[in-house]
This record gives C-alpha cells, sequence and structure tokens, in this order.
C-alpha cells in the first residue's frame, strides 16, 4: 500500500496548475511521490503534443527517475532510453533529454507539449527552460518538476514569483518522518556552518558568501605527527603562469591526511616550468612513496601525457564537477575527515582566503587562492568519494 507524506498529498491533491514545482531540502520526500505522479500524467495525456522528461542530464535522469520507476512498475512499463532519446513508459513513447546544454534540446524546438517532467531544474541551462516555456502551449499542457533552492540571484526563483499559473510547494528535510534521525543529525553536523545547511537542510534560496569552507579549523583540522601508514595518492592543480600546487595524501583509519606540499606561482616567481620542470617537482615531493594514483586535472593534457610517458605513476583525470566537489569536500571537513599538515603552508593559507564572488547570479568561487583547494577538491571528489 502507497503511503504518503501530509506534503506529498497535498501535491498529489493540489498539483493542478500549468506549473507544479516541489523546492527545497534534498531526502526530504519531494521526488518519490513522482514515481507514481509521472504514470497519472502519462496516462491522462491525449496525444496532442510531445510527452517529456527532462534532468540535468540523461544520465541523472535515469538514475534519479527512471531506475526507481523500474523497480516498481517493472521493465515492461519503464522501457530504457534508446539512442534516439526516446523511453517507452506505460505504452507511450516519450522524449527523454539533458537539460544543462541547449543543443540537447534543439530537437524539440517547433513541438509542442502536452506533458513535461522536470528534474533538478536548477541544474537546466536556463535558455532551455525558456523554450520549453514557449512549447508548453497546448490547452491541456502541464508540467510537474522538483529542484533543490539555489542562489537568490537565481533565473528560476525569478520564474516562481512571476505570477505565472504555479502551483509551489516548499520542503525541508524535516518533512520526511522515514528518515532515520541519526540520518538527519549526520547531514545537519556535514552541513552545519556552510550555504548549504539553508539549501539542503532547510530549503531555503540563500545566498553562497564568505568563505567556501568556514567549518576548516586550525585546531580540529591540521595535524603534526606522522600519521599511520595507508593507501597513498597526488593531487594535481596544474598551472603555468597560474600557481600549480600538488599534494600528497594518505589515507587511514577513516581520515584523508594531506603528508606535504608542492606550490609554485609562476607569475610571482618571474619564471614559468616546463611539463620536465614539474615532473621532477613530483618525483621530488613523492621521494620513494608508493603512489596508488596521480590525480590531474583532465585540461592539463600536456602534463598529463608527461607523466605517463615517465610511467612510474597511473594517472587518473581529476572528475572537475566545481559545485559538487566542494558540496563533498565540505561535507568531508565538516565530518573530520580532512586533515592537512601544519607544513602545507599554502593549502592552509588558501582554506583561509578561498571565498564565493558575491556578485555572481549563481555560486562561483572567487578566482583566487584557488590551486591548493582545486586539488584538494580533485583528491575528494575523485578519489575518496569512489571509497567512501
Amino acid at each position: 500500500m502507497l503511503t504518503l507524506t501530509d506534503k506529498q498529498k497535498e501535491f498529489w491533491r493540489c498539483a493542478t496548475h500549468r506549473w507544479n514545482i516541489k523546492e527545497g531540502a534534498t531526502r526530504s520526500g519531494k521526488t518519490y511521490l513522482d514515481y507514481f505522479l509521472i504514470p497519472k500524467r502519462i496516462r491522462a495525456c491525449t496525444g496532442n503534443g510531445l510527452t517529456v522528461l527532462l534532468g540535468n542530464t540523461k544520465g541523472t535522469l535515469n538514475r534519479n527517475i527512471l531506475e526507481p520507476m523500474r523497480g516498481i512498475w517493472g521493465d515492461e512499463l519503464v522501457g530504457q532510453i534508446s539512442s534516439d532519446n526516446t523511453v517507452w513508459l506505460f505504452g507511450k513513447k516519450c522524449h527523454a533529454l539533458g537539460a544543462d546544454k541547449v543543443s540537447q534540446v534543439a530537437r524539440l524546438q517547433g513541438s509542442g507539449i502536452e506533458y513535461c517532467y522536470g528534474d533538478e531544474v536548477t541544474t537546466w541551462n536556463e535558455e532551455v527552460f525558456a523554450m520549453l516555456k514557449s512549447r508548453l502551449d497546448k490547452p491541456n499542457s502541464i508540467f510537474d518538476g522538483t529542484c533543490n533552492p539555489d542562489s537568490p540571484n537565481h533565473w528560476l526563483l525569478r520564474f516562481l514569483e512571476s505570477g505565472a499559473d504555479i502551483f509551489r510547494q516548499h520542503y525541508t528535510i524535516y518533512d520526511n518522518p522515514n528518515l532515520p534521525p541519526e540520518f538527519v543529525k549526520n547531514l545537519e553536523l556535514e552541513y552545519s556552518g556552510t550555504v548549504y545547511f539553508d539549501r539542503f537542510i532547510l530549503g531555503k534560496w540563500a545566498l553562497a558568501e564568505g568563505l567556501v569552507y568556514p567549518m576548516f579549523n586550525r585546531s580540529r583540522h591540521v595535524f603534526s605527527h606522522e600519521p599511520p601508514a595507508g593507501e597513498y595518492h597526488v593531487s594535481v592543480d596544474y598551472g603555468t603562469l597560474n600557481p600549480c600546487s600538488m599534494g600528497v595524501w594518505c589515507i587511514s583509519e577513516g581520515k584523508a591526511w594531506r603528508l606535504r606540499e608542492f606550490y609554485y606561482d609562476g607569475r610571482k616567481n618571474r619564471r614559468l616550468m616546463t611539463d620536465e620542470d614539474y615532473y621532477n617537482a613530483l618525483e621530488k615531493l613523492v621521494g620513494d612513496t608508493k603512489i596508488q594514483s596521480v590525480i590531474i586535472d583532465p585540461s592539463a593534457a600536456s602534463f598529463i601525457e608527461t607523466v605517463r610517458r615517465h610511467g612510474r605513476f597511473t594517472v587518473k583525470k581529476a572528475k572537475n564537477n566545481v559545485l559538487d566537489g566542494i558540496r563533498y569536500t565540505a561535507g568531508l571537513i565538516s565530518d573530520g575527515k580532512i586533515m592537512i599538515h601544519e607544513s602545507c603552508a599554502d593549502t592552509l593559507r588558501e582554506f583561509g582566503a578561498y571565498s564565493w564572488d558575491n556578485s555572481a547570479e549563481t555560486d562561483r568561487p572567487v578566482k583566487m587562492n584557488d590551486h591548493a583547494m582545486d586539488d584538494v577538491r580533485y583528491f575528494c571528489n575523485t578519489v575518496l568519494k569512489r571509497l567512501w
């Protein structure tokens, strides 16, 4: 028997507007209802327009929406996304597309849409949303969507406050009574002191301002002793004129310990280093330590090739989604899992200066004091996210 929360029941009753949008905290029950609402909407379609599902990417749409629906309804009713970006849902052919780039949905131009479902709407390209508005042109056109709040300057918030025919519902994490209290408590601790507490716990449209990692505390996160041996990695933010930052990490006892660093500012030193120079610096930094992998920004193609050519290290291209990486790294720092040796002076300096750009329309760190911060993020988002 399907059991819904009070908020989910309210949405089921009241989501009769042209635009029906659930906004708010993560894990608050916003999306679960949609596994049952989407079939209801699709079956009600008359065929006078397209049926469309949009997510940040096709991959996230499949992971967040279609896979859970298959678990409920089965493979016969919920198909797989085919090469032409369509999927059979409850006997009807639907379009399934990513909305992060305009090119992904260009094929819908000129086509009217009867029903559209939108996942993670705040991550969409604004032009995609603008095009969608013009395509919901049928008398019975309807949109259902979910989003986590973003900056108060975000384009979606302007639309939500525009006076259009919108049913808008707000969620906090406390609106989901099915979450274990210990999970909620841990999430509160992970996001404490950051903009993500306001957004992902309280569901507020909050401005990212001040330090990116205000929870970093020298008394808690800096060490001077030798940690227990473990698994070793190196993270690299490559730069020629801009600074190049490298760090050696040891993963042991449930924590990641930054043991030592290399940091070189070509502009400040008035001398550029070559890829070979940087490779020699990497060798010196590592010494005799057995390294599992060297994580490098994928844009540093020439340096990646140099490291591979020498044959000593296994190179992995860093996962370089800035905001996802910052969120994950912030959680690890809040949880006390990131430790920095007292000798890593430039990393410690940047932790005290790495700030949000308050003038930006969406979340964006200031492009200063960010090179060690980038290599820390690469390591967390590429290595630790896989392990933890």
